[in-house]
């Protein structure tokens, strides 16, 4: 078992990673039209990240902070995965995810 000061921490980081990501997939949208070979990439990426995300909620409702971190940051990976591809809009938001300047 973890220092009651560490799993302290790492619940903290978990709790601010499932916001911050959770908040970035609600603001990416696809930007391929739907119609575009390419669209169906851009909803793998979503999936992927939307996927990832539930996974870090049950880890973190198990206690497995570490899992759980794990899965947060794959998820937000996907994402700034996608934006930095040009396959998902993220708003010229570099703060949340990761750009070309």
């Amino acid at each position: 078992m973890a220092e009651p000061r560490v799993e302290a921490a790492l619940r903290e980081r978990v709790t601010r990673y499932l916001t911050f990501t959770e908040g970035a997939l609600s603001r990416v949208r696809a930007t391929p039209p739907r119609r575009s070979f390419l669209h169906g990439g851009a909803e793998d990426l979503l999936d992927m990240a939307r996927n990832y995300l539930r996974d870090a909620r049950h880890f973190e409702a198990q206690g497995d902070l570490v899992q759980a971190l794990a899965a947060v940051s794959y998820a937000h990976a996907w994402l700034d995965a996608g934006v930095r591809l040009g396959l998902l809009d993220g708003g010229d938001d570099d703060q949340t995810f990761t750009q070309f300047r």
